[in-house]
């Protein structure tokens, strides 16, 4: 399989493999051979699960830096909405847009104005019935490749529109040769990012050709300057700069942007294994009475990505108190704008990591012995083998990367008459025994 671009990494320096990543990966693209974990490029969805379970810290996320900036004559930062809830006690977002033009940038665009205005053009479209219900939100580039990973036949169901940050990239960049002068080429456009997903999604987008933003920067980076900056801001330093409202700033957190679109029949699920199980349902025709469905790889949302600093139900908090003293919307669609400009040029696909084999006869001669395996195995998806369940280790042999013997379960006979002491404990059929029917005599006597 070709090897595509990432922003998780694997340090294996670190790494003990202690197979706390292969059972929660949502697409199984990790196994631990050797005492070693290691990704399977084709099947990672850069959702940053795996950073987030690791107690050894051996996966990670790169991202740019700030010494990136200096590559441009003219430098503008695009804050995610999540990074206004990293700070306490912010009642004026000012404060934060006014302090990345002092740590190096030279103007600022919210991504909550490209939101607002994706809201908008959202609400237009459902309103003129142009859209395939129940319609799937697509600002979670996670999501989107989960979807074309284990979910093909819902990609019909995606909203065709840029997430936020690729139009307000393109409008920073537009806005920002005017004012100045300069090609598009000297100006750098950054984003600063939640998620390792998201910076995936600038480097190798899936819908258009080339994404509008040059870099992202992690948010967990680019605090400590910025928070050093915004305390010794006095009011009278505060420029007038945020042009956004509840409706941009409420997409940081899970249900912002399906209350944007001021439709009742709405669904948001946050979490990974949660939006698993929405799709699951999606799937099966369940869920055919709603017309919008928000869905976050993260927990809490944006505010949940792995390269912010504030834990996320703290960070929706703040946003919560700090919506309060925004009006609803700052900006929308004009009639003789054109939706052309904000839909995907591409069309997306579904990804071949998951196919046996491109050969239709082939790969279902591989999925009939897949299932033999996968039979012949205990079922208890112990990880033990290095595979995240039976199943995985079963599509593993199948493909000849793994072998039946790597099952250490499988060598145990029914009855127990095999000397397992070397077995770990909950696997040992013969103590397991001894130990019932000595429970069953004490409750006798």
């Amino acid at each position: 399989m070709a090897t595509v671009f990432h922003s998780v990494r694997l340090d294996d320096t670190k790494c003990r493999g202690c197979t706390n990543c292969i059972k929660r990966c949502p697409t199984q693209a990790i196994r631990v051979r050797n005492k070693k974990a290691y990704i399977i490029s084709d099947r990672c969805i850069d959702c940053g699960e795996c950073i987030r379970v690791c107690p050894h810290h051996a996966k990670y996320a790169v991202s740019e830096s700030l010494s990136e900036l200096e590559k441009y004559q003219y430098k503008v930062a695009l804050p995610a909405p999540a990074l206004y809830g990293q700070f306490n006690n912010l009642e004026n977002v000012d404060y934060v847009l006014t302090g990345l033009k002092k740590i190096g940038f030279d103007s600022v665009f919210e991504v909550s104005k490209g939101a607002e205005l994706i809201s908008h053009a959202t609400r237009m479209m459902l309103q003129n019935d142009e859209l395939k219900k129940p319609v799937i939100s697509s600002a979670c580039p996670a999501v989107l490749r989960l979807i074309r990973t284990r979910f093909p036949n819902l990609l019909g169901n995606l909203l065709p529109l840029y997430a936020p940050v690729d139009l307000a990239a393109v409008m920073a960049r537009r806005k920002a040769s005017e004012e100045t002068g300069l090609s598009p080429e000297e100006i750098g456009v950054f984003f600063i990012t939640p998620c390792p997903a998201k910076r995936t999604a600038i480097r190798r987008p899936l819908c258009y050709e080339r994404s509008g933003t040059d870099g992202a920067i992690a948010i967990k980076d680019i605090y400590p300057s910025l928070v050093q900056v915004m305390d010794k801001l006095q009011p009278e330093e505060l420029e007038p700069i945020n042009d956004s409202g509840i409706i941009g700033v409420g997409w940081a957190s899970s249900g912002g942007e399906a209350a944007g679109l001021l439709n009742e029949r709405y669904l948001a699920a946050d979490g990974i294994e949660n939006v698993i199980n929405v799709l699951e349902e999606l799937e099966d025709e369940k869920l055919n009475d709603l017309e919008f469905i928000e869905l976050n790889c993260c927990t809490g949302g944006c505010v949940g990505g792995v390269l912010t600093v504030e834990n996320p139900y703290v960070a929706k908090a703040r946003l919560q108190r700090l919506r309060k003293f925004m009006p609803v919307s700052c900006n929308s669609l004009s009639e003789d704008y054109d939706l052309a400009e904000m839909g995907w040029t591409k069309e997306l696909t579904s990804s071949p990591a998951m196919k046996l084999a491109d050969n239709v006869i082939k790969a279902m001669h591989m999925m009939s012995r897949l299932r033999e395996i996968e039979a012949s195995l205990p079922g208890l998806d112990c990880g033990i083998c290095g595979a995240p369940s039976c199943h995985a280790l079963a599509d593993d042999i199948v493909r000849g990367y793994a072998e039946e013997s790597d099952c250490v379960l499988s060598k145990i006979k029914v009855d127990g008459s095999k000397n397992d002491d070397w077995l770990p404990a909950p696997f040992r059929i013969k103590v397991l025994n001894e130990e019932n029917s000595g429970s069953e005599k004490n409750d006798g006597s």
